[in-house]
């Protein structure tokens, strides 16, 4: 009787390093494997701009993803030298990929003041790539002021530089054990859990 050699044979060994390397790189391009993702409402907080974040949030209070707006800099369309930041499309895309299928977003609405031009065309510029992306994957989505969830979230008659450190506060106090790199995107997420599941909002608020 010829006995069968079970040794694997060398294709078969590349073809299994191969695809662990494939599994290891999809997982750090974000692509998440949560077990019954598909199953959980998950809640979106965009802090619009090339300096903002993207905040996911579980229906269960735990963040699955926090992180800066992956952005990239290149050169600006002007004829006189200038770089522009923009949204690095790719990378935005995939971490919105981790959402799921269930899911709802929250985006800031952007700042547009004449006597700021660059910042605000700028805004805008993120603005409409952020709203390619979430139409691409087909995630539903609305436009809030920052006065809203600031009313929701924050202490009253705070001004300026006060509501940034009152929302970097309250968003360690919600996540105590969360890295926060954006507070602001944190907070809009959990407005965005509040207001789609009726939890704690304040009385008199529609």
């Amino acid at each position: 009787m010829i006995k069968r050699n079970n040794t694997p044979t060398r294709p078969l060994l590349e073809k299994a390093l191969i695809q662990n390397e494939i599994a290891f790189h999809k997982e750090k391009l974000h692509i998440l494997t949560i077990p019954g993702l598909e199953f959980k409402k998950t809640f979106i907080g965009i802090d619009n701009g090339v300096t903002g974040a993207i905040t996911i949030l579980l229906d269960d209070n735990n963040i699955i993803l926090h992180e800066k707006t992956p952005v990239t800099k290149c050169l600006n369309y002007t004829k006189k030298k200038a770089f522009v930041n923009r949204v690095n499309f790719r990378e935005f895309k995939k971490l919105l990929k981790n959402a799921g299928n269930n899911t709802f977003c929250f985006i800031e609405r952007p700042m547009v003041n004449p006597g700021r031009f660059n910042a605000s065309v700028s805004a805008i510029r993120c603005l409409e790539a952020t709203m390619i992306i979430l139409e691409e994957l087909e995630i539903p989505y609305q436009f809030i002021d920052s006065k809203e969830w600031q009313k929701e979230l924050l202490p009253s008659g705070l001004v300026k530089d006060e509501l940034k450190q009152a929302a970097g506060t309250v968003a360690k106090r919600l996540f105590p054990k969360q890295k926060v790199v954006n507070a602001d995107s944190i907070l809009i997420a959990e407005y965005c859990l509040r207001k789609n599941t009726g939890r704690t909002l304040k009385k008199g608020k529609k």
